[in-house]
């Protein structure tokens, strides 16, 4: 049976449907919010989730069956997002934020590395941050890597895979062909059927957070008191900062902006104030550019890196705040582009002061600039045309992707996917040693990378220096971008 809780009035409304499953007992413990249901019903009323429905037997009956049923019912109307969470979940606020808060809204489950921690189970395997292989008692998963902490969350174009999954569950639990499996372990069923079928599940490391499912009152204290071991808000300012930012962006610019997250949240600023501001110093930069002495260059310099500086503090203090809206993102990355274009004209400006501007400037300056504008722009086509083009094929299916695997069969052997060759083999290597690893970050020539080469070069140097370096580097980055799209599309 499903229940709708109360709505709450709240300033912010999620999208997101919640699905609480509450059809065992422990979900009835005791805790200082009341139960455990209780508990999970506030924290989801702080994350602003107005659609919770809870899937409770009827009459003292249910099952299995009856869980998977209701799930795909409520699936099957849901107007966005759906999350499955088990109503016996300990577990800390932000931890649930990584689903429910997520910009993306996409597929994805919470997930822990740390098996010290937490046991190995429900196991599940892990590889570029997307689960290939999940597991219950009745299915294996050979190599596993990490555990599922029992948050699901289905995106709006998946939701019928998901309800597909669910009532093909209920039938095999009916038949009894999925083993010893029980009504606890509804969303880990659901888990490894998204995954089986071919649904791209990307994986939420909840890093040092608990998020934990109990069976009595001994381990819910237990769990609760472990939440309370953790610094929750120091946790949520080190995840505001992003841990797979470029070379120059990790040590040169987020090791010191992570202190100002804190004091621009106290006064109220938004991401996008903080982007007009990057826009600005960006904008006088140039300026101090087009001056064309070394003095003006090094101001520019300066104001260049601040104006980046502040360029990732917006995307901080978004992730802080959590505080995301699609206008927000659209205008980060469309500042981005006119900042650097501004800057681009200042330095041919400032290289051809006083000088003729026929055929091109002084040494071809203004071909140099727009070379650079356009190469910037086939590299940014390259990347995210694929990216898009990646999307539409996974929503439409193509030719040769994950076979899926039928889900009355325990073993799960084999990995998924095809063996990486060439290209991907080299990339792989590079993704497990951190001095390659950042190498392949800094080949691309990301944003930060880009700045900083901007920055030191014209103060250090001349415009024209700037522009021939970031057409030489641009270029081997272009070509390694195309090389791994073309590896990555012939899998």
């Amino acid at each position: 049976m499903t229940d709708s809780l109360k709505p709450v009035s709240l300033t912010r409304e999620s999208t997101t449907s919640v699905v609480l499953l509450a059809t065992t007992p422990a979900c009835r413990l005791s805790c200082a919010d009341g139960t455990l249901l209780d508990r999970l019903n506030g924290q989801l009323a702080e994350l602003s989730v107005l659609d919770v429905q809870v899937v409770s037997p009827s009459d003292g009956l249910g099952g299995l069956s009856a869980d998977l049923r209701g799930i795909a019912k409520i699936a099957r109307v849901a107007p966005g997002p759906v999350v499955v969470l088990p109503a016996d979940l300990v577990a800390h606020t932000d931890a649930l934020a990584l689903l429910l808060e997520h910009p993306a809204r996409d597929t994805s489950a919470l997930v822990s590395y740390d098996a010290t921690a937490a046991p190995m189970r429900p196991p599940v395997r892990v590889e570029s941050g997307k689960v290939v292989a999940a597991g219950s008692s009745f299915h294996l998963v050979p190599e596993a890597n990490a555990t599922f902490r029992g948050v699901l969350q289905a995106r709006e174009t998946d939701l019928t895979a998901l309800a597909d999954v669910a009532e093909e569950l209920a039938e095999l639990a009916e038949m009894g062909k999925l083993g010893p499996v029980t009504t606890v372990e509804a969303v880990d069923l659901l888990l490894v059927g998204l995954v089986r079928s071919g649904v791209a599940v990307r994986s939420a490391s909840i890093g040092p957070l608990h998020c934990d499912r109990v069976t009595g009152q001994v381990s819910a204290d237990n769990a609760l008191g472990r939440l309370a071991d953790v610094d929750e808000s120091r946790v949520r300012l080190d995840t505001a900062v992003k841990s797979s930012d470029g070379f120059f962006s990790t040590y040169f610019v987020s090791s010191w902006t992570r202190y100002l997250i804190r004091p621009a949240a106290a006064m109220k600023l938004t991401p996008n104030a903080v982007t007009g501001i990057s826009i600005g110093l960006a904008v006088l930069s140039s300026i101090w550019f087009a001056a064309g002495n070394r003095p003006a260059q090094l101001a520019g310099a300066a104001l260049l890196y601040l104006s980046f500086c502040l360029d990732c503090l917006d995307g901080q203090l978004a992730r802080y705040t959590r505080t995301f809206s699609p206008l927000g993102a659209w205008i980060d990355s469309m500042a981005d582009r006119l900042k650097e274009y501004v800057v681009y004209v200042g330095l041919a400006f400032g290289y051809a002061a006083g000088l003729p501007l026929s055929e091109g400037g002084p040494d071809g300056i203004w071909y140099l600039a727009v070379a650079a504008m356009i190469l910037q722009t086939v590299r940014h086509s390259i990347n995210y045309a694929f990216g898009a083009a990646a999307k539409d094929a996974g929503r439409i299916g193509v030719p040769g992707g994950k076979p899926a695997t039928p889900l009355h069969e325990s073993a799960d052997g084999g990995r998924y996917g095809v063996p990486p060759q060439g290209v991907l083999r080299l990339a792989r290597r590079m993704e497990r040693e951190k001095v390659l690893w950042w190498l392949k970050k800094m080949i691309v020539l990301p944003i930060g990378e880009r700045m900083a080469l901007i920055a030191i070069t014209a103060g250090v140097y001349n415009a024209r220096v700037t522009f021939i370096a970031l057409l030489g580097w641009g270029g081997v980055a272009a070509l390694y971008l195309l090389a791994g799209r073309i590896a990555r599309s012939a899998r």
